[in-house]
């Protein structure tokens, strides 16, 4: 009788230790993507989400599945204001118990958002919002970016402008984004001369008043003379419209979304360079997004789609080395250093940082009739390892 109830005891101890394994095992990944659904960058956003749920399918073979746990994606829009990302993260970290979070669209609220990941001690993976101060002097070890960084961009694009007896003037939003961007391409400029930085407000429509000024910087200089957009939405391609060829002065810039680069078709020759553009990367991740996008929605994926997709690829690639385990720490010291396919190629999570190093591409535009949109003609893909991105925070 004794030995039975042994018997008894015992099995009941080895199944309380097996039921919270099992447990954990079934348990839901929940995972939050905040974003611009609607605002200022609603048309950034929604690619995100449309690459990122893809990506995500691809990943796991269409199972949506890790380790027998579905993943579960709860969605949320922050309408491009910081302090509604702000508590719409800590609700989803709080009161949705998701296990980390990705996003948002924009850098003014991926700054507000940053001091919530550490509060909550949950992952923060930054897709797509661009500024160096993200993962530079406002980072916590709670913060990953797929999303290219201000000094990416700048460091590509002056690859193109860069060259002794040009001068150039930067134009760019009045924000994080703006601000950063123009001291990254600051940083990065060697041999071309700026001689002046115009900022305007994230929602200007009239750029009559600040192209005159810029206009009046660079009218009469010797040699090439550029003017350096920096913007994300709206049109600032409308300076184009004060006659800058009658002053010999040139509109440079970098990649954009489909739709923004109509605008590049006035500007055949121009150099650049680009995060991403469908027909440039040659890789099987690419090829099966590029496939997939043209059958459920029959046009190219677009720039932020792309991101969203590269976001995918991280968590899944992390949550497998993983075996699905979602503790924090487990997926930080996973995460830190690792490398995974996205459809630009590889990409790796710099330890120091946790920014990923990533190919840019420099382009020229040239006029397709086939196209709506001017067509960016690779010259060359910028390989991770000639760009010396500079660590900027302090770990």
């Amino acid at each position: 009788m004794f030995r039975r109830h042994l018997i008894s005891w015992a099995a009941l101890a080895a199944c309380s230790v097996l039921m919270p394994a099992a447990w954990a095992q079934g348990k839901d990944i929940k995972i939050a993507h905040i974003y611009s659904k609607t605002g200022p960058l609603e048309a950034y956003g929604k690619q995100t989400q449309t690459g990122l749920m893809m990506g995500l399918n691809y990943a796991t073979g269409g199972s949506m599945t890790i380790n027998g746990r579905k993943i579960v994606v709860i969605e949320k829009d922050d309408q491009g204001k910081p302090d509604l990302g702000k508590n719409l993260l800590a609700a989803a970290y709080g009161d949705d118990k998701v296990d980390l979070a990705v996003g948002p669209t924009a850098s003014p609220v991926a700054l507000a958002m940053l001091p919530v990941a550490e509060e909550y001690k949950k992952i923060l993976l930054v897709e797509p919002a661009v500024a160096d101060s993200i993962t530079g002097e406002k980072w916590n070890k709670y913060i990953f970016r797929t999303g290219r960084n201000s000094s990416q961009d700048a460091i590509a694009n002056a690859v193109a402008v860069d060259k002794d007896g040009v001068s150039i003037v930067t134009m760019a939003q009045d924000s994080a984004f703006g601000r950063d961007g123009v001291k990254a391409f600051r940083d990065s400029v060697k041999k071309a001369k700026l001689v002046h930085e115009e900022y305007l407000p994230p929602a200007t429509t009239d750029f009559t008043a600040g192209a005159q000024r810029m206009i009046d910087k660079l009218k009469g200089l010797p040699g090439r003379k550029i003017i350096f957009i920096i913007w994300a939405g709206g049109n600032p391609f409308k300076i184009a419209d004060m006659d800058l060829n009658r002053h010999g002065i040139e509109i440079a810039t970098g990649g954009n979304i489909l739709p923004a680069m109509v605008a590049y078709k006035q500007f055949p020759g121009m150099e650049g360079a680009a995060y991403y553009y469908f027909g440039m990367p040659k890789n099987p991740v690419n090829d099966a997004m590029v496939a997939s996008h043209y059958q459920q929605f029959k046009s190219p994926p677009d720039f932020f789609t792309a991101g969203g997709f590269a976001a995918a690829m991280a968590l899944v690639t992390a949550l497998n080395k993983t075996n699905g385990d979602t503790n924090t720490n487990k997926l930080i010291s996973t995460m830190e250093g690792m490398s995974f396919d996205t459809p630009k190629g590889k990409m790796t999570f710099r330890k120091e940082d946790h920014q990923a190093m990533q190919s840019m591409y420099h382009f020229k535009i040239k006029v397709d009739p086939a196209f709506a949109w001017g067509v960016p003609e690779l010259i060359r893909e910028i390989k991770p390892e000639e760009m010396n991105v500079p660590i900027r925070n302090k770990r």
